[in-house]
């Protein structure tokens, strides 16, 4: 019997480094999902593209090698272990859609291995070594939820964690909690001067959409250095699980591999939203010109 959306239910988070072989990946995610089922999470949410090192980093035509169809060998395996243990998993991957249709893609596969949907992320950086416009054609089905056993759920994909919008859309529709499987991290030149701002303004933004929607907000970041010494990413790693509040429930390093797993309440997510009321005193009436590319003169 599915359980009830207004139970409480566990969140776990897997924050690993990445190798170059992406066999060895999958098999290190496998194993951490079963550590995380293993210590009671029920929805078990991976980093963004785990199963290879960030390849964003440079544009090679060659690196979309890496891709795959959904559903595939990976959505395989994450199938019959979300059957095995019960559990709700949220699988990043890269999306081969079409030849030179290519996704970044959140594959949410419900505790009976079913696949519950897909979540192809909206928002696509470049900047210097995110690279992901090369790569990612922006996704189209839109911002989604997700009904499965344990919980109605959000998700989101890193570069989407800097949009109130998005957040708020999704949130609208009816989840307990946001994920946001998520790559960032520092360059090397501008660590000393900026990590610890950028780090700082990175957890506040998603703490701020806890707030702001009354809803838990789980991110789960990559650790570790990949790439050469002096034109790489420091993945910084800090995932962290935020309630309605914006208060940490639990967070990780910055530099090491690490499993969190905390219990939401749905009950709480309620009393939240009776004693600070955003949603019930929105102005949608006078919110037109939120579909404006800019409202001032120009």
């Amino acid at each position: 019997m599915a359980a009830s959306k207004q139970s409480p239910f566990r969140i776990g988070l897997v924050q690993m480094s990445c190798s170059p072989d992406p066999n060895e990946n999958a098999e290190k995610a496998v194993w951490h999902v079963r550590e995380a089922a293993g210590r009671g999470a029920q929805i078990i949410c991976l980093q963004e593209l785990f199963r290879s090192q960030y390849f964003c980093r440079e544009e090679d035509a060659g690196l979309f090698a890496f891709a795959e169809t959904i559903p595939g060998p990976t959505t395989e395996t994450f199938s019959k272990l979300a059957k095995e243990l019960d559990v709700v998993i949220v699988a990043s991957l890269f999306e081969r859609r079409a030849a030179g249709l290519y996704h970044n893609t959140a594959v949410v596969i419900d505790a009976g291995g079913g696949i519950a949907g897909l979540y192809r992320k909206m928002h696509i950086p470049d900047d210097p070594l995110y690279y992901e416009k090369f790569y990612f054609t922006p996704g189209d089905l839109g911002f989604r939820n997700f009904d499965t056993k344990y919980a109605r759920i959000g998700v989101l994909i890193c570069w989407d964690q800097w949009f109130p919008e998005a957040a708020r859309l999704t949130s609208l529709q009816g989840a307990s909690v946001l994920l946001y499987p998520t790559a960032i991290g520092w360059h090397p030149s501008e660590k000393d001067e900026f990590g610890e701002r950028q780090r700082d303004a990175w957890r506040t933004v998603q703490r701020s959409h806890a707030i702001a929607n009354g809803i838990y907000v789980a991110a789960v970041n990559r650790t570790g250095f990949e790439g050469p010494a002096d034109d790489g990413l420091e993945f910084w790693g800090s995932s962290f699980l935020s309630d309605p509040f914006g208060g940490i429930m639990a967070e990780a390093s910055v530099d090491a591999e690490e499993i969190l797993v905390a219990e939401c309440d749905p009950r709480h997510l309620e009393e939240v939203r009776r004693n600070w009321p955003f949603l019930r005193d929105r102005r949608i009436d006078a919110f037109g010109g939120i579909n404006q590319r800019w409202l001032g003169w120009s």
